[in-house]
């Protein structure tokens, strides 16, 4: 995206030169650069059209949830407990029966909402919160449903939603990543669920991890601070040279990139990490105490003041590849897992409200499939994986809060009105941001890519 504007130096630092202060003063600053000579990789872009939102908050729950004992009653289902029905598992179709729900649903807030007992936090933002029941994807495979909700692609790896955003708008904050996931354990796909693909490489995710040393070597080995200035200096200059003799190598402006954002970062990222001037009434509203620094309720507050300081886009990934979600053997495992993300999201949503962020903050709460409204087995007390209707949530960022869309049959299997395939998800998530999903694209291999490939349909019912 160039401009046809043009500035000289003199005039860029003289524009700029006021607009600095402060993290999020930086834009003014970027947005020039990006007039200038094309400046920085990830200077801010000027989005499609007028924003709801400015940033995202990605919250994926590994495993795939059951959306029949969440956010999705089904009284039939109850009435029906143990009605032998023809049923489909993963790879084949038999006779089994109807598992109705061991969870009491309420209904919540103004808009009375229904939300089940696993999530008692979740049910004090029911007015938030908008329930889309008509989810759909097209593999029921742990690895191709993880990779399509966060690719668009259940197949052939592709580009991420988070790096697609980076590469359309930019950043905020040049210190510290537009794209950031914070994942204890990695999931299904691994790091493909966070890849740039064939974007260019500085605009993937970073991982961080939660811990000690969320980031590595962050510490500067230098001596002093003229030290270290004066190598990254002379690193910058030698760098800048070996570029201009390789001027479409992609991966070595990105690396030069990273070096940039890790300079920054060595500069605010310890903020970021230092809880000290949080109330200990905050951490206690997230579920974590002083000192923790692995719970989601502490990845959780971590993402608030990740958003308060820039970052694009902020992944929270609850668990890894095993011991999540995939309730096979029985829906009591749900309790554990939702125990453990309940409050700290909840209370997120309403720290970003209270702070007058979550109008410009969208929230996605997603998971890549659903699972059967059938026991998995003769007897079984757990249910299998479902990708023909299942739930995903979003919230602020220009969202009508309390309603939910779509409908399922009276069992929850199959969509019976609006459905909602994973790009029109995409597609609705890069709307609020501003984007227009179909004109998002980068040439590769001869065609142009986009998120949502040749689909995907605006969900306009659920924008406020």
């Amino acid at each position: 995206m160039k401009c046809a504007c043009k500035f000289s130096r003199r005039e860029f630092l003289r524009t700029s030169a006021g607009s600095v202060a402060g993290a999020l003063g930086l834009y003014p600053a970027l947005a020039l650069a990006a007039q200038l000579h094309d400046g920085e990789a990830l200077a801010p872009r000027p989005s499609h059209f007028s924003a709801r939102a400015k940033q995202l908050v990605k919250i994926f729950l590994t495993g795939g949830f059951a959306h029949v004992d969440t956010f999705d009653p089904k009284p039939r289902l109850k009435a029906d407990h143990g009605k032998i029905v023809s049923a489909e598992s993963l790879r084949d179709i038999g006779q089994l029966p109807l598992l109705a729900s061991p969870f009491k649903f309420t209904a919540c807030g103004k808009s009375g909402l229904m939300i089940s007992e696993l999530f008692p936090h979740l049910q004090k933002v029911a007015d938030d919160l908008c329930v889309i029941r008509t989810l759909h994807t097209d593999i029921v495979e742990h690895f191709q449903a993880t990779l399509a909700m966060h690719t668009g692609s259940a197949t052939v790896p592709m580009p991420s939603l988070g790096a697609w955003l980076s590469f359309g708008l930019g950043t905020l904050n040049a210190n510290l990543p537009s794209y950031v996931v914070l994942a204890e354990h990695m999931p299904y796909a691994g790091a493909q669920v966070w890849d740039s693909n064939f974007l260019p490489p500085h605009h993937q995710g970073v991982r961080l991890t939660p811990g000690d040393k969320p980031i590595p070597d962050l510490d500067s080995k230098a001596r002093s601070v003229t030290l270290r200035e004066l190598e990254q200096l002379m690193l910058r200059d030698v760098n800048e040279l070996h570029a201009q003799a390789r001027p479409n190598d992609l991966r070595l402006r990105a690396r030069m990139s990273s070096f940039e954002t890790a300079r920054g970062m060595m500069a605010e990222a310890p903020q970021v990490f230092d809880l000290a001037q949080e109330t200990d009434a905050t951490l206690q509203r997230y579920g974590f105490q002083r000192g923790d620094n692995k719970s989601f309720g502490w990845q959780c507050l971590i993402g608030r003041r990740m958003i308060e300081r820039g970052v694009r886009v902020v992944e929270l990934i609850d668990t890894g590849s095993n011991n999540n979600w995939d309730a096979h053997g029985n829906t009591e495992d749900h309790r554990p897992k939702a125990y453990r993300v309940d409050q700290a999201i909840a209370a997120l949503i309403t720290d970003l409200k209270q702070r007058g962020l979550l109008h410009e903050t969208l929230v996605m709460i997603c998971t890549e499939f659903g699972r059967t409204p059938w026991a998995q087995e003769a007897n079984g007390k757990g249910r299998n994986h479902w990708a023909k209707a299942f739930t995903c949530l979003l919230a602020g960022g220009g969202v009508k809060g309390g309603i939910t869309y779509g409908d399922t049959d009276e069992y929850g299997a199959f969509v019976a009105a609006n459905p909602v395939h994973v790009h029109d998800y995409h597609a609705t998530v890069l709307h609020l941001m501003g984007i227009d999903h179909e004109r998002l694209t980068y040439r590769y291999g001869g065609r142009d890519f986009r998120l949502t490939d040749v689909s995907g349909q605006v969900v306009r019912e659920v924008l406020s």
